[in-house]
């Protein structure tokens, strides 16, 4: 029923975290689940290639100090590595290498990824409640405002700087799971209704189903659709929207079918996110409402306020998503045809619920020292 993960990333210096034993009360284990080949469109079949290559590239900046980055973006058919000024030795290393993925294009960039934070922070202070997203080709910062009248003045900065009218942020906050709890069910919390995330251990083996961070509050009981008890809420991180589930068993799958559906796929591991990366989501509430995912969803934009979050666009016009699918797994597709990791769903805008804000998984890598159970 499972597959082991190609790698598994370990994150040093990982936080203390609560853990309870096998919650009370809960349901005796179900039926197997078999896990199924997801069809993924064609487009995400070819940007697996580009994932790689593009991940070889990230993993590289996340190691070293590279003054000079400013983001990654997946084209058509190739990778678009944007860097100011000279590409320093190591890192045109690391390119050629991955290159044996996919074409590696280095294109010049009027600002590095440091900068534009920088002239974010400064704006943030000019302009409390604007939520800041950068360019990832480097050319600008871009203000993402509830209305016109939010900004009292014209936004001044040392780089280019674009408004966009999104509306006012909302949180996003199936039915009968079983332990091991796996990603894409109900999570309810009190009278809230979330979407279980991805199923994640740490160092010390402890298992947590990732969750968002306004599902609930630390030391929160959390029940499937039918009030079985999945374990407790902890490691609550307002600022990043996370939080996780600590329970006795997880497994490294996720649903995939509708409310009633015991369809199921793999997750296979981990990644970045990067610009003009396909996604996926596999949110409760969507499944209720068109039986399976929501997919066609391209990254485009990254914020660089505290929360860290990403923004990704549903292209066909559609609802990228719904209430109750908060905390749900982002994926995109494996080789295999099971899911890579990609983030949790967080929240979106209203009058605008073709985008899709979620927290990416190297965050919560970062935060709690986790990475996908096995």
């Amino acid at each position: 029923m499972k597959r082991r993960l190609a790698a598994t990333l370990g994150i040093a210096g990982a936080i203390a975290l609560v853990m309870t034993g096998s919650p009370a009360g809960a349901a005796p284990a179900g039926p197997d689940r078999t896990a199924q080949t997801f069809q993924f469109p064609e487009r995400y079949q070819k940007q697996i290639p580009l994932q790689k290559a593009a991940s070889a590239i990230r993993n590289e900046i996340e190691r070293g100090t590279y003054a000079g980055y400013a983001g990654i973006e997946l084209a058509d058919d190739h990778v678009v590595l944007w860097w100011k000024g000279a590409l320093p030795a190591t890192m045109a290393k690391v390119a050629r290498a991955a290159a044996a993925n996919a074409t590696i294009e280095v294109r010049s960039a009027a600002h590095s990824l440091a900068e534009l934070r920088a002239a974010g922070a400064t704006l943030r202070s000019a302009h409390p409640g604007v939520r800041v997203k950068y360019a990832v080709d480097g050319s600008k910062v871009v203000l993402s405002v509830a209305s016109a009248s939010t900004l009292k003045s014209a936004p001044k900065a040392d780089v280019p700087v674009s408004v966009e009218v999104t509306g006012a942020k909302v949180a996003t906050s199936r039915r009968d799971d079983w332990a091991p709890w796996i990603g894409g069910a109900d999570a309810i919390i009190g009278n809230a209704r979330c979407t279980s995330g991805f199923a994640v251990k740490n160092s010390a083996n402890q298992q947590f189903l990732l969750l968002a961070g306004h599902c609930g509050d630390n030391g929160n009981q959390v029940r499937d659709g039918v009030g079985e008890v999945i374990g407790t809420f902890t490691g609550d991180n307002s600022t990043h929207d996370l939080g996780l589930v600590a329970t006795g068993s997880v497994d490294n799958q996720m649903y995939v079918g509708g409310l009633d559906s015991n369809a199921v796929i793999n997750v296979d591991g981990w990644d970045w996110v990067f610009a003009g990366e396909y996604l996926c989501q596999s949110g409760g509430s969507s499944a209720r409402d068109i039986g399976g995912p929501v997919c066609n969803l391209r990254v485009e934009k990254f914020n660089t306020d505290p929360g860290d979050a990403v923004e990704a666009r549903q292209v066909d016009g559609q609802a990228a998503v719904r209430g109750g699918d908060s905390g749900g797994p982002v994926y995109s597709g494996s080789a295999g045809g099971g899911a890579i990791a990609k983030g949790i769903n967080c929240y979106t805008y209203v009058g605008n619920n073709t985008i899709l804000g979620f927290q990416d998984f190297g965050t919560a890598t970062r935060d709690y020292g986790i990475w996908i159970a096995d």
